[in-house]
């Protein structure tokens, strides 16, 4: 349901945004940085977390498709609240496992569900992390997200969050969701440039910006408030004195200080409009 009320607001920001073509100075998907060899290079990759965790593998089913996979932890508690956590150019890593066991455990009886785009596929090097990412079809993970959302069924309330490439499937999957979607957080992830494809979201949206990005930048920041303000989205913007990747303690971009405040940002909102 398209929820802005000032048409004439709407459309004024049409004219300077355009409704069916990006900004020429923004990418509309992160894909579109996976060439580019500086991007590749402020990822390192990843050190070994000798991670053992409590989820496990789960299978997602996808309409007329092979079904998609997912690392979930499921409330022992009967719940019809879930997360929906969307992975790096990495892929679901164990970065990624580690972060659905952080937020299953804070969250308390909320189901945990970390989506896999890459289909089992997991980069060790920037080169690969940029093949995987390049080869996302928009269809598959659309299918998988829609599949997840069938999963956790109609009476559902589900929240999101993601980081880099997943940070903007994140906020695709919450506009995917509809009115079942009740919370978005994305951490430098590339958001919609048209209106007419975020107007529909319902979902409070926290979106986590780094001054220092090159990729997800200031103006991509500012852009994205002003589509905001167009289609009367319910947007939070943060934004901290780091590079791209900072909440990642597996890289060298990682900064503790503003990844604790990051976090503890998204998990209250997350608290806010998902448990509570």
């Amino acid at each position: 349901m398209y929820r802005f009320t000032n048409y004439l607001l709407f459309a004024a920001f049409l004219l300077v945004f355009g409704c069916g073509g990006n900004n020429q100075d923004q990418a509309d998907d992160m894909s579109d940085f996976a060439g580019d060899t500086s991007f590749q290079e402020q990822h390192d990759e990843p050190r070994d977390m000798a991670f053992e965790g409590s989820g496990e593998i789960i299978s997602i089913p996808v309409a007329n498709a092979d079904a998609g996979r997912a690392y979930a932890i499921m409330s022992e508690a009967e719940t019809d609240k879930y997360l929906f956590v969307i992975h790096e150019w990495w892929g679901l890593n164990d970065y990624i496992k580690q972060e659905t066991e952080r937020l299953a455990g804070e969250l308390g009886d909320v189901h945990v569900v970390a989506l896999d785009l890459y289909d089992g596929k997991v980069a060790t090097t920037q080169e690969q992390a940029g093949e995987f990412m390049q080869a996302v079809s928009e269809d598959r993970a659309r299918a998988i997200i829609q599949g997840a959302i069938a999963m956790a069924g109609e009476e559902a309330e589900i929240g999101t969050i993601g980081w880099c490439f997943g940070g903007g499937w994140s906020l695709k999957a919450s506009i995917m969701a509809g009115d079942q979607g009740k919370a978005c957080v994305m951490y430098y992830g590339m958001p919609v440039t048209e209106a007419n494809q975020l107007a529909p979201i319902e979902a409070p949206v926290l979106a986590i910006f780094a001054e220092q990005d090159g990729w997800i930048t200031p103006e991509v920041k500012n852009n994205f408030e002003k589509l905001a303000d167009a289609t009367n989205t319910e947007l939070t913007t943060a934004s901290f004195d780091a590079n791209h990747a900072f909440a990642n303690p597996t890289q060298e971009s990682y900064v503790e200080e503003a990844a604790q405040e990051a976090n503890a940002m998204a998990l209250n909102f997350l608290k806010e409009h998902l448990v509570e």
